[in-house]
């Protein structure tokens, strides 16, 4: 059994080595260009914008069909759990992250593991939406990610050993990392998650090289962020507002406002965009007021940690709504004027497009079939709110222990949760993939105890159809327009993918992944994975043909806070694999 052991390790150190003696330092400019390098993908979103638009053409409408599976590989154990990492490729090598805090270095042409780090995790780990981890960021010669007990960790890519693991927040009052981080000009940056817990959400920079802290930015009104030389906090802190301003009494101590997701990068504008989590408690008659930075868009300043703008989707949020969802910079034309924007479909139910120079509101709209919270958005992209039956009532109105029950729509898990859309250059359109339902809520009294959940509300979460939950739709950002959609029975927990080649892709919880013809919403290719797929599939090139990956394990947050709907999904099979497909050279038309 030892020698066993030993030359399988030897041969995996042989791999390593091999495969490590071809792959290059990740560099700004390779992580800058991302998005028009079609053999690498070295950033989360498939370039820093977050677009995920690939502009490979060879696996088009025409040839999907001859999409053949080229290998699997288990993330092993008994650790099947949610899969929602979006893979990385770097000279041949892939870079996925399990769940539990697991990175795994693959060899991309065959399937074999070169390396495995599994991140010591202690008890009492307080995760809100499961264990999951959703990619690693890649820079010079290592792998960074986040773990669940809140440290940021730095491996060696070509052998798996930790370089450097720096504590950012502390797990025991809620803190944690499930987010892939983000790298611009040598700085590590990374969110942390932990809102049902009352903690203080921030967003921190660290050095790529050392570790070393350089900014910190709480995104709770009233505290101070800073920048750090040497180890040493500069003495001019970086305003974070005042104090109780848009929050009652010391509330703001415990805002929540968690950047869980993480962030894209704008180099136009030298911008980092997080959008933020809920106001901790999430009964909102306890804190009036707007809760800066709660439920909000930011821009960074990625050198400084200020914030440049901010831009609110959900003001006193009583619904727990968040506004951590994606915010994906694109370009568009206008009266011959090209506009400079940001689009983001919030977990509200809205669509909103920004100017992401300054985030001034140009246009919002629903892209759900039903809003009750709101009747609409004012000039300034503000919530106009249903007043009479929309927001949860006040525990205090009434002689029991709880508040009026609202039916709201959508529900807490929202219109569009953490799964990330993606936005075509050729056809101008966002893929979104949504869900419709609603939720009986209501609030009760709670008050801050440090690692305790601090929600001070109940909720019952149902579907709002018979026949489906999830819809894939082509949104028109120029004018609200649905152009098609598609309708699953089952949520959609899963990001999307597009191409040059015409073709959108996603995963069900059902286990397949699916290819859709982008214009049309014609459902083209599927193939069941045998665990719902709640990965973000990714597609490049190697060897002169076109391969396309995607995590499969079914969990996250539905089949733990779904309620009625969880019923849908319990018997769907949990799993953890990575399936790689490839389209054959002979089924490409010429070039």
């Amino acid at each position: 059994m030892r020698s066993h052991t030993i030359g399988k390790q030897f041969a995996a150190s042989a791999l390593a080595l091999a495969i490590s003696m071809g792959a290059q330092a990740v560099t700004d400019e390779d992580i800058l260009n991302d998005q028009a390098s079609p053999e690498d993908i070295v950033s989360y979103g498939m370039g820093q914008q977050g677009q995920r638009f690939s502009p490979i053409k060879d696996l088009n409408a025409d040839n999907i069909q001859f999409l053949q599976p080229a290998w699997a590989f288990s993330f092993g154990s008994e650790k099947m759990r949610g899969q929602e990492s979006q893979p990385m490729i770097k000279d041949g090598v892939m870079y996925v992250t399990a769940s539990y805090s697991r990175v795994y270095a693959i060899d991309a042409k065959t399937g074999e593991e070169i390396w495995q780090y599994d991140a010591r995790l202690p008890d009492g780990i307080m995760p809100c939406c499961d264990v999951v981890n959703r990619g690693v960021a890649l820079y010079g010669d290592k792998v960074y990610f986040g773990t669940l007990d809140a440290k940021l960790v730095a491996l060696n890519k070509d052998t798996g050993k930790p370089v450097w693991i720096k504590t950012v927040a502390d797990y025991q009052a809620g803190y944690a990392i499930t987010a892939a981080p983000t790298v611009v000009d040598g700085k590590i940056i990374t969110g942390v998650s932990g809102g049902e817990f009352g903690i203080v959400g921030k967003v921190e920079a660290y050095d790529a090289e050392t570790g070393d802290l350089v900014w910190t930015r709480p995104t709770v009104e009233g505290h101070m962020g800073y920048t750090y030389k040497d180890g040493e906090q500069v003495e001019n802190g970086i305003t974070g507002g005042e104090a109780g301003k848009t929050w009652p009494g010391d509330l703001w101590k415990s805002g929540g406002a968690a950047p869980w997701l993480g962030g894209t990068y704008d180099a136009s504008t030298n911008s980092l965009f997080f959008g933020t989590g809920n106001p901790a408690p999430w009964n909102s008659h306890l804190r009036p007021g707007d809760n800066l930075f709660s439920s909000s868009r930011l821009a960074i300043d990625p050198d400084t940690g200020k914030i440049k703008w901010h831009f609110q989707t959900t003001p006193n949020d009583g619904w727990d709504y968040d506004g951590v969802n994606e915010l994906i910079s694109f370009d568009y034309e206008d009266g011959g004027k090209t506009i400079q924007a940001a689009a983001t479909a919030d977990r509200n139910g809205f669509f909103y497009v920004l100017d992401r120079t300054n985030g001034d509101f140009i246009r919002g709209f629903p892209f759900v079939d039903k809003i009750t919270w709101a009747e609409g958005l004012d000039k300034d992209g503000r919530p106009i709110y249903n007043t009479e039956d929309g927001r949860p009532g006040n525990p205090a109105d009434t002689q029991g222990e709880k508040g009026e029950t609202v039916l709201a729509q959508p529900s807490f898990l929202g219109g569009k949760n953490w799964q990330p859309m993606a936005y075509s250059q050729d056809t101008g359109l966002f893929y979104v993939p949504s869900n419709e339902w609603s939720m009986d809520i209501w609030n009760e009294p709670v008050s801050y105890k440090k690692g305790a959940a601090y929600l001070g509300a109940g909720f019952t979460i149902k579907p709002t159809n018979d026949k489906y939950i999830g819809v894939l739709r082509a949104m028109d950002p120029k004018t609200g327009e649905e152009v098609w959609r598609y309708e699953n029975p089952a949520p959609l927990w899963g990001g999307v993918m597009t191409t040059a080649g015409n073709l959108v892709f996603t995963g069900t919880p059902e286990g397949y992944l699916k290819a859709f013809d982008a214009k049309t919403g014609e459902e083209l290719y599927k193939f069941n994975t045998g665990s719902g797929v709640v990965g973000t599939p990714v597609t490049w090139m190697m060897d002169g043909e076109q391969y396309v990956s995607v995590a499969s394990g079914w969990g996250g947050a539905v089949p733990l806070w779904g309620g009625e709907v969880a019923k849908v999904v319990k018997d769907f099979n949990q799993g953890g694999m990575v399936w790689t497909f490839k389209l054959p050279k002979d089924r490409v038309a010429s070039r």
